[in-house]
């Protein structure tokens, strides 16, 4: 028996890499995630059997014999998947239930939606098999993307208060930490179980490894209508870090050099672009900078083999630095002013 939880629920939308979290979740021998239990159009997965002796019709005629089923596991924590559109009859059940263990999985919502567009069109949900992928590209829908975003925002808000509201915290995997092994073993721990993982499931492919902009074929047409939206509404889901974006414009390209520098604020900036400079025998005036993202990604493309970097410098230096710019001067730059 666990001390901590009798079940688990992992809250996530479609393409958000939820196949991938469960097989890992899965390996461990300690852990039983139940796939999709409360989809209204089938049942764990397409074409699956019974979930621990109940079938479809029982689940759809009273899903909390299911949800019993699973957190009355003997064997090993149950768990399932939750998307915003299943069953809304357990919702309240589970969300109250301090003994089930809530993880939430996101994903940046325009590469989600690029890739359900792309299973869309190939019929591909799954891979496990390089050879068997088969290409499309997505045909971006700015009305469809506005409705898809704003339903998976409200369910994220929802969940969001209702756990703050109990006095409850949630696991948050994002898309990118599901290729930690560590993130991996970190989640087992959470939910009491002390085996660990020497490595993450290889079965499962990433389906769509290029690009955004190779993926979608009016990529111009999405960036435009991405502009009308409110950019920090893209990521409103349950975080702990800043909503911001990175900060582009101050970024510096070499010239001619395949080379762009990423300042950081009290760090040896004028040193760093004499050098940027002088690598391609130009003044400093020729260096590019003020990118917007797109002049960025232009950048990239039309130079193969790019690399970014930075220069640290000692935390004592850069505060140094700061007191004597913004503090001691009067000046310019000054906070005083």
């Amino acid at each position: 028996m666990n001390d901590k939880f009798d079940s688990f629920v992992v809250f996530a939308e479609m393409r958000t890499g939820s196949n991938f979290l469960e097989a890992n979740l899965n390996a461990f021998a300690g852990i039983a995630c139940h796939g999709e239990a409360f989809n209204p159009f089938f049942m764990g997965y397409p074409k699956s059997e019974p979930i621990l002796g109940i079938d479809q019709a029982t689940r759809d005629e009273n899903p909390k014999k299911l949800l019993a089923a699973i957190q009355g596991q003997q064997d090993a924590l149950g768990g399932f998947r939750y998307f915003h559109d299943h069953d809304p009859r357990v919702f309240d059940t589970i969300i109250k239930d301090q003994r089930c263990a809530k993880i939430v999985l996101t994903r940046n919502p325009v590469d989600s939606y690029v890739s359900w567009k792309i299973a869309q069109a190939t019929g591909q949900w799954k891979l496990t098999d390089m050879k068997a992928q088969k290409v499309a590209q997505a045909v971006f829908d700015a009305d469809e993307f506005s409705a898809h975003l704003d339903a998976l925002q409200r369910f994220q808000i929802t969940l969001l208060n209702r756990l703050q509201t109990s006095g409850q915290t949630a696991f948050y995997v994002a898309y990118e930490d599901l290729q930690s092994v560590e993130v991996m073993n970190g989640l087992a721990r959470y939910l009491g179980v002390d085996e660990q993982l020497e490595a993450l499931d290889k079965n499962l492919k990433k389906q769509n490894p290029s690009p955004i902009s190779a993926k979608v074929s009016n990529y111009d047409e999405m960036l435009e209508a991405l502009a009308r939206l409110d950019r920090f509404d893209l990521t409103r889901t349950p975080n702990f870090e800043p909503r911001r974006g990175p900060n582009v414009p101050s970024y510096v390209a070499a010239a001619t050099s395949g080379l762009i520098y990423l300042p950081i604020k009290s760090g040896p900036e004028d040193q760093v672009l004499n050098w940027l400079a002088a690598l391609d025998g130009v003044p400093r005036e020729a260096l590019r900078d003020k990118l917007s993202q797109k002049e960025l990604r232009q950048w990239k493309r039309k130079t193969p083999g790019h690399r970014g970097f930075t220069v640290l410098r000692h935390p004592a230096l850069r505060a140094h630095d700061a007191f004597c710019r913004h503090i001691l001067t009067t000046g310019e730059g000054s906070y005083r002013q």
